[in-house]
């Protein structure tokens, strides 16, 4: 189809071997059977219960499988001693992982499918020299097909006929404004060509007959969906950061649960109890409700920001903008308005802006409004206006000085329309004075049909000088990315349309205006460290106009045209980047958009891409981030992306970049929490082994505070304001993970810590005052037994108290954040020593957990250690903040 927009439509025809009347219906399905339905094939979706199976491959998965296996096995060997629960409990918990995370991906898989929309389902033919509806599916090459307003294209094809024939190609090239059809003109490039219109576009205006020379797959689209369906999606980098630390944690769990199994029957324990020990140890370095908690935090991030108008789609992808650290952004709906406005007005020798009212002062001005009114098929509604987009910003720009409806109460006699060909249009009417004839259109176009110009209340002839002038306003419009148009009137007779003789009124400006919102956004993305690039299918003068109004790009930024960017190796893009500051990239191609998002991300950056077509749909599957427009995107761009802004504005992703900032804290934040009763789980079982003790804290009691009193309070964690600088630091490195050193350093070698010396100070405290010697057996059923480890327990749920306390901010003064302020916190603490007073207090949780009720005096000796936890991390961020260096590099995590 290289050339079909180049060659005349006698050649095209012959070697499709076709004509005007269509094909004949033999030759269709002849033809059909050749070359294919015309549809766009999609491949094969994986079967759901595929998708939820391979949810169970990941580590944890598989370590509290093989507990769960671990445990039954020991209950055949040696039934009744609770290690069937212990195995329903693991089990659970697997299965529990595996719903989350199959529902949390399943709303973001089905990108291809929405492909299928973008064609309608019957169009009206030639066939046997008449026309009939025909399935689209059933169009070939060679078929003549009849196009009216509102039809969407079912495929590409060269124009026989068209009368004024407007279509929508910005889902496919990201121009705004639609384009203008004739069949008798063509272009260098193809998408660009008058005469050649194109799958999926939109019919604005007009009827056309078109020869259809590409179906399917080998339309312009097809290509596309070839492009996007080659394009990988990108992996997450909370995703990445998941698996590294489940990795680690699975590591450890196994390394610690082999090894003292190992040393267990080694120094002469049976295999049944060595057996449950490796449970024990797996159990509880494995923070079960790690995923879960994840998940529900992201679905929380989501909802806040679906108040701010963006909405999730791929939950892990909240994350990542907060990690990103370029953002390539679309002009066209998202920088500006979508609506293009006059921003200029010339009349009488001057220019004025479009807010500057002195322009009434003018004497030419009231016939200039007349001839914006009059000469315009555009008409205002409630909502704005309908019809042409430059028509009906003329209608809006006269509102403000004018009723344009009772300007248009005239008598019409003739109209000349706007084409490509003249770039201009004439009406005829008659308001009661006399016929008078009013034109608009390019500005040089109606300059040559001018011999005098209205200057200062009196009509002078256009001297060579004047019309300098003229041109001169033009070119400044021009040089600011306006779009110009010129506008004349004269008396006639009501049965001529002259073509000459006018008298020149002034010349407007037009531009679709940035977003007011937009330039403080940007100077947010500064100070966070954000790169934002334009790729745009817009012309680059008015490209790099908008971006200098927004503060984007300075007067020596570069913009790169899309003919530029072919030229380019990948290297010398990536220089391109790398070296220029302030850059712009301008008539692209949807492959070119993606080249530009892989060239940042081989050169080590984190993308969120922006865009609203289905040209963009590859860029955005690519990307780290891919944000599609909901006003105004297509459906093939929200399936692609990863969010979509409902109000189509910048400002929203940058709010959104706050609240993905803040969640990768909070996860943090919560992974601290989590972690750290890993270790006062983990250490009664070595202690059991190496010291001959009995075991101080059963699996069940692991599960309950895994699962059961760490989850409302991390999620309160989850959920935690951002801190005052999330917004002014640099986007994270690559290399900053989830599970740091000083993470590990300060859960488990500090915090975990003190609340295992607590644990065991309160279970030998127990014992000791229970009359219990070191070596003596207490079997399970044992009162003071159960009373000890219910110590043990209750002394990590109170440490835990202390630790999600001190967990809420990693720099600032919890007094500065407010004790208080956190209600989802507090909640999870108020349900944590529910749970306790629960397991130790109510006879039925006293026999399924193996407990016994505590005394005052049992509880208030692990509170020491929980005022010694919050008390020391207050101190430890009063050095954070005052930049000691010891503090910094062993203890900021």
């Amino acid at each position: 189809m290289a050339d079909h927009h180049t060659r005349s439509l006698k050649d095209v025809l012959e070697e499709l071997d076709s004509s005007t009347d269509g094909l004949t219906t033999d030759e269709a399905k002849d033809r059909l059977e050749r070359f294919g339905t015309n549809e766009l094939k999609v491949s094969k979706d994986t079967p759901e219960i595929v998708k939820f199976l391979l949810q169970f491959k990941n580590f944890f998965a598989i370590l509290l499988i093989a507990g769960g296996a671990l445990a039954m096995t020991a209950e055949r060997l040696d039934p009744g001693n609770g290690n069937l629960y212990i195995a329903i409990a693991l089990i659970a918990v697997v299965f529990l992982n595996a719903a989350f995370t199959y529902f949390q991906e399943h709303q973001s898989e089905r990108i291809m499918d929405s492909f299928k929309n973008m064609l309608p389902s019957m169009i009206t033919a030639l066939r046997d020299g008449n026309p009939q509806e025909v399935p689209v599916g059933e169009l070939v090459p060679g078929d003549v097909i009849v196009l009216n307003e509102g039809d969407k294209v079912p495929a590409d094809g060269r124009l026989i006929e068209a009368k004024e024939l407007k279509v929508d190609n910005s889902s496919l090239t990201g121009e705004s404004e639609p384009q203008l059809l004739d069949q008798g003109k063509s272009a260098e490039a193809l998408l660009e060509s008058p005469n050649m219109i194109f799958s999926g576009s939109l019919v604005q205006n007009g009827e056309g007959k078109v020869l259809l020379v590409e179906t399917g797959m080998n339309t312009q689209i097809g290509g596309i969906v070839a492009l996007t369906k080659a394009t990988e999606a990108t992996e997450t980098p909370i995703h990445q950061e998941l698996k590294y630390f489940i990795k680690v944690i699975s590591f450890i769990a196994i390394f610690l649960g082999v090894s003292f199994f190992g040393v267990s029957v080694a120094i002469g324990n049976n295999v049944i109890g060595s057996l449950i020990f490796a449970i024990g140890i797996i159990v509880a370095n494995v923070p079960e409700g790690l995923l879960p908690t994840v998940t529900l935090s992201l679905t929380m991030a989501s909802r806040r920001m679906a108040q701010k108008n963006a909405l999730i789609k791929n939950l892990e992808s909240v994350e990542t903008l907060g990690s990103t650290t370029v953002i390539c952004t679309d002009k066209t709906g998202t920088l500006t308005q979508n609506r293009l406005g006059v921003n200029t007005v010339v009349v009488g020798g001057a220019a004025y802006a479009v807010d500057d009212r002195r322009v009434k002062e003018t004497t030419a001005f009231d016939r200039l409004l007349r001839v914006m009114c009059v000469c315009n098929n555009a008409y205002l509604t409630d909502d704005g206006y309908a019809g042409d987009a430059t028509e009906g910003a003329l209608l809006l720009y006269a509102r403000n000085y004018t009723d344009p409806a009772a300007l248009r109460r005239i008598e019409e006699i003739a109209e000349q329309p706007f084409n490509s060909t003249s770039k201009r249009m004439i009406t005829v009417t008659d308001d009661g004075t006399g016929p008078q004839a009013y034109l608009k259109g390019a500005p040089e176009v109606v300059l040559a049909m001018c011999d005098k110009v209205a200057l200062n209340g009196e009509e002078f002839a256009l001297t060579p000088d004047r019309v300098g002038d003229i041109v001169d306003a033009y070119h400044k419009l021009a040089g600011r990315g306006e779009r110009g148009l010129g506008f004349a009137a004269r008396a006639c007779d009501r049965d001529d349309v002259p073509e000459e003789g006018y008298v020149f009124l002034g010349l407007t400006g037009m531009i679709d205006p940035p977003r007011p919102e937009v330039p403080i956004a940007l100077e947010r993305c500064v100070s966070a460290g954000i790169r934002v690039i334009m790729l745009t299918g817009d012309f680059g003068l008015t490209a790099k106009t908008i971006a200098q109004q927004i503060g984007m790009m300075g007067p020596h930024g570069r913009v790169v045209q899309g003919d530029e960017l072919t030229q380019m190796t990948d290297a010398e893009l990536q220089a391109v980047l790398r070296d220029e500051a302030e850059i712009i990239f301008a008539r692209i191609a949807p492959a070119q958009k993606l080249q530009v998002v892989k060239a940042l991300q081989a050169s080590g950056e984190i993308v969120t891409v922006t865009g609203d077509g289905v040209n963009d749909a590859p860029a955005l599957k690519n990307a780290d981030m891919g944000v599609a427009m909901g006003v105004m995107g297509t459906d093939v761009a929200k399936e692609a992306s990863d969010m979509v802004l409902m109000d189509d504005n910048f400002a929203t992703i940058v709010a959104a970049v706050e609240e993905g900032r803040t969640i990768f804290d909070n996860i943090k934040k919560f992974i601290a929490y989590i972690l750290t009763s890993n270790i006062p789980e983990i250490l009664p079982f070595i202690a059991f082994v190496l010291l001959d003790i009995p075991l101080p804290l059963t699996v069940i009691l692991i599960l309950s505070i895994d699962l059961g009193t760490d989850i409302l309070p991390a999620l309160g964690l989850g959920a935690e304001k951002p801190e005052t600088d999330v917004m002014k630091r640099k986007p994270r490195q690559r290399g900053e993970r989830l599970l740091s050193r000083n993470l590990l350093l300060m859960s488990y070698g500090i915090i975990g810590m003190l609340q295992a010396a607590a644990g065991f100070f309160t279970y030998f405290t127990i014992l000791y005052t229970g009359g219990w010697e070191w070596g003596q057996d207490l079997a399970s059923s044992d009162v003071l037994y159960r009373t000890a480890i219910t110590g043990f327990f209750a002394s990590i749920i109170i440490c835990q108290v202390a630790d999600v306390i001190i967990c809420r901010t990693r720099t600032q003064s919890l007094l500065t954040v407010g004790l208080l302020s956190n209600r989802l916190v507090l909640v999870g603490i108020a349900c944590e020593l529910l749970l306790l007073a629960c397991i130790s207090y109510i006879p039925a949780f006293n026999t399924f957990f193996g407990t016994a009720p505590l005394e005052l005096w049992h509880l208030m000796l692990s509170v020491p250690f929980a005022l010694l936890i919050l008390l020391g991390d207050e101190l430890r961020r009063v050095f954070v903040r005052r930049g000691n260096r010891f503090v910094l590099r062993w203890l900021t995590w």
